[in-house]
């Protein structure tokens, strides 16, 4: 993205941003990222910056644990991994180890369903893969404090096998002599100590002539002599150069395993730029979450649509003191590409273009924005900017010359793919003249389809915003009963100054405000006055609108817990309707049970009856004569109400009851677990398990 002038991510407070971003970072490489943010212009760098950043933003409002703790800069011993010749300590061996496992507990941490959920933390890692034997290779060399292991080579194992016999010899003479000698009174309180890398004793100075053997030095005090006894000499000797041997097969095998692991240096590269690269998102993940930051919908256009949008360094001061912040909701479009912002000083006009400015750059280096997600924000090429007074010294350049420089710039350079802000356009001359100019850079800057915002006083402005395509006017409401910006935008209409209100409100004299009036043109004053009228008119209506919008909001909930109501009824009603065809389902399948039952045993009772004639006749009856039937049923059971339930075994002549259909009879004949029954006229075979005993209930 192109930028005029030089200073302008400057003057539109983006370094301040970029600190913020940078003092989240815990990696040298994120840092490095954040204080050289790329702007990019092309829509799939952007998306994938904000989705990456929006991803892990979800992930740490859902308190999910990401697996990539590795902070430590080791680009200098992957370079070094990487020359021939070179050799790593196990201390720097033991970096490289924990970035392999860091790299290992991110693939593991990216499972299916994760690559899914999050696909575009996911192409951090596409291209690269996981090599375990890295890991292998230094855990076969080093222990787990950087150490080479005494297997490493059996030449190290020989080495320290040997050293480890002299050092005991070395311990077991010493000890006798230092215990003959403190017999003798010859030691200092501390009897030993190390000088040079020797073992040597404490003797009191005055007693050094009775010790044979090596002066090493004295103490500070020169009452304590350092004597190596010449009985150990021989024997410090051999050690020292056991430990010479050992040192150097340390860095053989150290070298010789740098010089393995020398081909992953590549591949170690990209894991530490990974490990950066997610710190880098993390960064501005927790910047998001600090300024309420957003992933809006981008378009590739030129396009600037923000929904309750704030600038995001005065959104933070206000809430670190307590204070709301006013959103800003605007929208430049094709039709209408330039907004022209008028309104008191002090209003806001400047913080609301340096608001849309910044969120622009925001977005279009992978930053979450301040403003709502449903906000659309297209891509543009190149920025121009011209806030504040701008006169150069250098160059015995006036404010207005120095204005007029920089638009020049504007209308030879704008293009469809420009974004331009402009404070106070034309300011610094005479106002009819300033104004006419004003005017000719409205109308070059609206021919070339530049997007941009102009602040302004000019009255002509303000009149020609509605007159030349795709200019539209915009104000900075004030409360006048009160005197007091309300640093909210008013898109659609012009506003006044309020220059007069102002002068009224810091107390100049009445008289002196009614002999300025005089001198402003009438038809200038009458329609500033009627500026003004029209914005109170405006905020009227606004605050009714508010008003209605809770009213609507509250006949909303309203309705709602209305059509709650209303379903739970429903509800209510088609419960009881389905508890009653059930209720009815059960009395015909236990009907038709009890047919099934009677006819089954009819049949075998026709079998074994002689008269057969009166058989099928008790059929035809209970067939098609339903409706008697169902009477007769409605009758017996009145009757079974005279009978009460006993329980307990059952025989031959008791009355029982069916469980199902309620009849009772008598039991005729016992069949094993079956049991056949007199009911009336038809003798029934019922399951023992299906009947209980029964007698008559007594009237109480």
């Amino acid at each position: 993205m192109k930028f005029f002038p030089e200073s302008t991510l400057y003057q539109i407070e983006f370094d301040k941003i970029k600190e913020l971003l940078a003092a989240h970072a815990k990696t040298e490489f994120a840092r490095l990222k954040a204080n050289n943010l790329r702007i990019h212009t092309k829509k799939e760098f952007i998306e994938r910056e904000l989705q990456q950043t929006n991803e892990y933003k979800s992930l740490q409002q859902a308190g999910l644990y990401f697996p990539n703790d590795f902070q430590v800069n080791i680009s200098k011993e992957i370079k070094l991994l990487g020359i021939p010749g070179a050799s790593l300590s196990g201390e720097q061996f033991l970096l490289i180890r924990r970035l392999t496992g860091n790299t290992s507990n991110i693939f593991r941490w990216f499972d299916t369903e994760r690559r899914t959920a999050y696909p575009a933390l996911t192409q951090v890692i596409t291209d690269l893969y996981y090599e375990k034997v890295i890991r292998e290779m230094i855990d076969d060399i080093l222990d787990e404090t950087g150490v080479v292991k005494d297997n490493a080579s059996e030449a190290l194992f020989a080495i320290r096998q040997n050293l480890f016999r002299k050092r005991n010899e070395l311990r077991r003479a010493f000890d006798r002599i230092v215990s003959k000698l403190a017999k003798q009174g010859y030691l200092a309180d501390i009897e030993e100590s190390f000088m040079n890398g020797r073992r040597v004793l404490a003797v009191f100075a005055e007693q050094k002539r009775m010790v044979k053997g090596i002066l090493h030095g004295e103490s500070d005090s020169r009452r304590t002599s350092f004597i190596e006894p010449e009985e150990t000499t021989e024997l410090n000797n051999q050690v020292f150069s056991l430990e010479y041997e050992e040192s150097r097969e340390v860095f053989r095998i150290l070298r010789e395993l740098t010089q393995k692991l020398s081909v992953y240096a590549p591949l170690l590269k990209s894991y530490f730029e990974v490990a950066g690269e997610f710190d880098f998102i993390r960064a501005k993940a927790k910047l998001a979450e600090d300024m309420n930051g957003s992933y809006p919908q981008v378009q590739d256009r030129a396009l600037v649509k923000l929904i309750n949008a704030y600038h995001p360094l005065l959104y933070l001061y206000n809430k670190k003191a307590g204070k709301p912040t006013i959103p800003v909701n605007l929208q430049l479009t094709d039709e209408h590409r330039i907004l022209v912002i008028s309104g008191p000083n002090a209003g806001g006009k400047t913080v609301t273009l340096k608001t849309i400015a910044l969120l622009q750059v925001m977005m279009q280096s992978g930053l979450l924005v301040s403003a709502s997600p449903d906000s659309e924000m297209g891509i543009f090429k190149q920025m121009m900017i011209h806030i504040g007074d701008t006169q150069s010294l250098e160059f015995e350049l006036s404010t207005y010359s120095s204005h007029l420089k920089n638009m020049k710039h504007f209308m030879e350079n704008a293009n469809g793919k420009t974004l331009f802000f402009i404070d106070e356009l034309g300011s610094g001359s005479d106002p009819n003249l300033g104004g006419a100019f004003a005017e000719v850079i409205m109308e070059e800057l609206a021919f070339k389809h530049a997007f941009g915002i102009v602040t302004t006083h000019y009255l002509n402005l303000k009149v020609m915003a509605n007159k030349v395509k795709g200019i539209i006017n915009g104000a900075m409401q004030f409360d006048e009963k009160n005197l007091l910006p309300l640093y909210k935008l008013q898109v659609g209409q012009p506003g006044s100054s309020y220059t007069f209100s102002i002068a009224e409100r810091i107390g100049l004299d009445k008289k002196l405000i009614a002999r300025a009036r005089k001198l402003v043109d009438e038809n200038h004053f009458r329609l500033d006055k009627m500026l003004n009228s029209t914005e109170q008119d405006l905020q009227a209506i606004d605050r009714e609108k508010a008003r209605l919008a809770i009213l609507i909001k509250e006949n909303e909930v309203l309705k709602k817990q209305m059509q709650q109501t209303l379903d739970k009824e429903q509800h209510r009603q088609e419960t009881e309707k389905l508890k009653l065809q059930n209720k009815i389902s059960e009395e015909k399948i236990a009907y038709l049970k009890d047919m099934e039952r009677r006819l089954k045993a009819m049949v075998i009772e026709w079998r074994k009856a002689e008269d057969k004639d009166a058989v099928v006749k008790t059929i035809q009856a209970l067939l098609f004569n339903q409706k008697d039937k169902m009477q007769a049923e409605k009758r017996q059971k009145k009757m079974n109400e005279k009978f009460e339930e006993v329980g307990g075994e059952i025989k031959i002549g008791d009355k029982v009851r069916m469980r199902q259909n309620r009849q009772v009879g008598i039991v005729k004949e016992l069949r094993g677990k079956k049991a056949m029954l007199q009911v009336g006229l038809v003798p029934i075979t019922v399951e023992l398990k299906d009947l209980v005993v029964v007698r008559d209930r007594v009237e109480e």
